[in-house]
């Protein structure tokens, strides 16, 4: 069966200090109030600081090491990347991949996602494969056709048991950072109409399996409602995740 998992992307916040202290909060409070396994807890800080939050993180798996990005070439002369095989080797178990803002900022495409998922699967990471549309997207009544080509073109190239190791993270960009939310409604329809074209691409077990985030301004007031969807798997939180007592509330949304 498919893992509920809740995963924080400080995306570029903090500094060494700051995310030290924010990690020692959320680990005690999470070892203080989330009883029972019922749900992962994945944290992604800034490149720099990966080796000193990971070792701020318990044994025993209660909360796993991330990061936000990855180059698609191993090794190289491509300065200033960040290759999969550099993460598996300073404790890095997650890597989200195509964020909706490294497809605005820094133009990812599907083509390019596809090679960067292969890269982190081949290092024995598991991906967090963002999908999701713009307002004037989804405006258009377009939603469901640049879903479904997002997840042909970038992910559906993979093999059964590749596409076993994945977790996919639907982020309404319209809903990023705006104030506005997707409400349960909404997020549910999207994310079963996702769990139907992966059943269409693959079988009824793989889609059965996969864990489906919601990745639209999820916050404590919202996340219970949102994870009580029967598509909804749990959560890629962005801001809330900079705040140990909002994060660890919606770690306890289940």
């Amino acid at each position: 069966m498919r893992k509920n998992i809740v995963a924080g992307n400080w995306k570029m916040n903090t500094t060494l200090q700051d995310g030290q202290a924010l990690i020692s909060e959320i680990v005690n409070m999470v070892q203080d109030e989330v009883t029972g396994s019922n749900v992962e807890v994945v944290v992604c800080p800034p490149f720099p600081f990966l080796t000193t939050i990971g070792k701020h993180l318990p044994s025993g798996g209660l909360i796993h090491l991330g990061a936000q990005n990855c180059h698609q070439k191993d090794s190289g002369a491509y300065t200033g990347e960040v290759s999969a095989r550099m993460l598996q080797s300073v404790g890095v178990e997650y890597v989200i991949l195509g964020h909706s803002e490294r497809r605005q900022y820094f133009r990812e495409d599907d083509e390019l996602l596809s090679q960067k998922l292969k890269a982190a699967l081949a290092a024995g990471l598991q991906p967090i494969f963002c999908v999701g549309e713009s307002l004037e997207t989804r405006e258009a009544d377009e939603t469901f056709d640049y879903i479904s080509k997002q997840l042909k073109d970038g992910l559906f190239h993979l093999s059964n048991e590749e596409f076993d190791q994945v977790v996919v993270a639907y982020e309404p960009i319209w809903a990023i950072g705006t104030g506005k939310t997707a409400t349960s409604a909404q997020a549910q329809e999207v994310h079963a109409f996702i769990r139907e074209q992966i059943a269409r691409a693959y079988d009824a077990e793989a889609a059965l399996n996969t864990t489906i985030l919601y990745g639209g301004s999820a916050n404590a007031q919202n996340a219970r409602e949102l994870f009580s969807q029967p598509d909804v798997d749990g959560g890629l939180i962005g801001g809330a995740s900079l705040k140990s007592r909002d994060f660890t509330d919606i770690i306890k949304s289940f």
